[in-house]
């Protein structure tokens, strides 16, 4: 089976938590931004994607506990400049609103550094 079917097969059989979440992220419902769901990225398949931010959301049930394969492949996804969050199945099921909040809190740009005051030389005095 190709990537692209792949990724239709899991979207088409969501754990109960990934469909929580995504009744969240679907259709700009999280202030106007736009995620993907079980989106093909280079040899892999993530959750949840935000392209704008590189944000990657993915939610981790008991099989992810510790696991080699989830070390390598967020290197490599953070190798192409995504920012991964996990979150596990329990947590989403149990505090969405917690979860929500601290997605929203990664997707806000950071503020830019403040302006430093120019030298008496830069303000034309001696």
């Amino acid at each position: 089976m190709d990537q692209r079917q792949f990724a239709k097969t899991l979207r088409q059989g969501m754990t109960d938590a990934e469909q929580q979440l995504w009744r969240h992220l679907r259709a700009h419902r999280l202030y106007g931004q736009k995620f993907r769901r079980q989106q093909p990225l280079g040899p892999y398949i993530v959750d949840f994607v935000h392209f704008g931010a590189q944000l990657i959301v993915e939610a981790d049930g008991g099989q992810h506990d510790g696991r080699d394969k989830d070390a390598v492949r967020d290197h490599w996804l953070e190798q192409q400049g995504f920012k991964i969050m996990r979150f596990w199945n329990n947590d989403i099921l149990r505090n969405p609103e917690g979860v929500l909040a601290t997605i929203l809190a990664a997707l806000e740009p950071s503020a830019p550094p403040l302006p430093q005051p120019l030298s008496r030389e830069g303000r034309g005095e001696p």
